[in-house]
């Protein structure tokens, strides 16, 4: 009975409707689009093929190396196993793809968190924006990552400014989450205490509640650095430069060797960037 109900209930047009959404916003913002696309890729083509191809491999290792020893406390093991992944890399001709990857997941995740980060204070401040904001960021985390893609390619085309656009909504959440638990977490005793000295809203922002939550909010940008890189390989879809585009020429022409090199060049670059913003996290505990 309540099957044949159902039957007699229309199919909601979701698909025409998302369609047509897409379709406005790409010719009404245009105007938008198009400056971000030129302009954005340029920029991104001067860090990658101008600014970090221009540095020598060997520089580019040491330093990664020196960071990681001075990061970790001055300890030699995620130093070493940086020189060893990195020149890896580059023995087996993949340098330019890792700096091109490097490049996209430095930008996607430099702009997760310019944008992340305030709108985590925002949700921790006003009960309303957590509300509203909350429902969309389950919405942005549980969308598989593959539909990104779409509106990415709709207002920018392909290339490098769409991969960055699909790696920027795919990894900002935990910002923005991690952001609003660390505040929310913070010492009601501060929090009066600082009330009680005079202090303004900003004073107790600043001086209070952001370095109290500083722990969870840089667990916070671990994630969204980890989740623009998983992004940004799957943006190669797109036509976004690096090892991503390896991966998936290998997949398109059966190549299992040349697909294990590049997968083992994304999964030295993730250890290296995890190993360092976990270490960093540690040392503001």
């Amino acid at each position: 009975m309540l099957t044949n109900l159902l039957d007699f209930i229309p199919e909601l047009p979701i698909a025409d409707a998302a369609k047509t959404f897409t379709e406005w916003m790409t010719d009404a913002f245009s105007f938008l689009f198009d400056p971000i696309n030129k302009h954005f890729g340029d920029f991104m083509e001067f860090v990658a093929d101008d600014l970090l191809m221009s540095i020598p491999p060997v520089i580019f290792i040491l330093l990664v190396a020196l960071l990681a020893f001075f990061v970790s406390g001055k300890k030699f093991g995620l130093a070493i196993f940086s020189i060893i992944g990195l020149w890896l890399i580059d023995n087996q001709g993949h340098w330019e793809d890792l700096m091109s990857t490097v490049t996209l997941v430095l930008i996607a995740s430099l702009l997760s968190v310019i944008i992340g980060v305030p709108i985590g204070i925002l949700m921790s401040k006003n009960k309303v924006a957590n509300a509203v904001i909350s429902p969309i960021l389950d919405f942005m985390q549980t969308m598989p990552a593959f539909v990104y893609l779409i509106p990415a390619v709709a207002f920018f085309g392909i290339g490098m400014v769409p991969g960055v656009f699909a790696s920027l909504i795919f990894a900002t959440p935990p910002t923005v989450r991690f952001t609003n638990l660390g505040i929310r977490q913070v010492s009601k005793e501060l929090v009066e205490a600082a009330d009680a000295f005079g202090s303004t809203g900003r004073q107790k922002l600043f001086k209070v509640e952001l370095p109290m939550a500083k722990t969870t909010i840089m667990a916070g940008i671990n994630q969204t650095v980890m989740l623009a890189l998983s992004m940004v390989v799957i943006a190669s879809m797109i036509g976004a430069p690096g090892l991503g585009r390896e991966v998936l020429s290998a997949l398109q022409r059966a190549q299992v060797g040349s697909g294990f090199v590049a997968g083992i060049g994304i999964v030295i670059l993730a250890i290296i960037i995890d190993r360092i913003t976990q270490t960093i996290n540690k040392k503001h505990d």
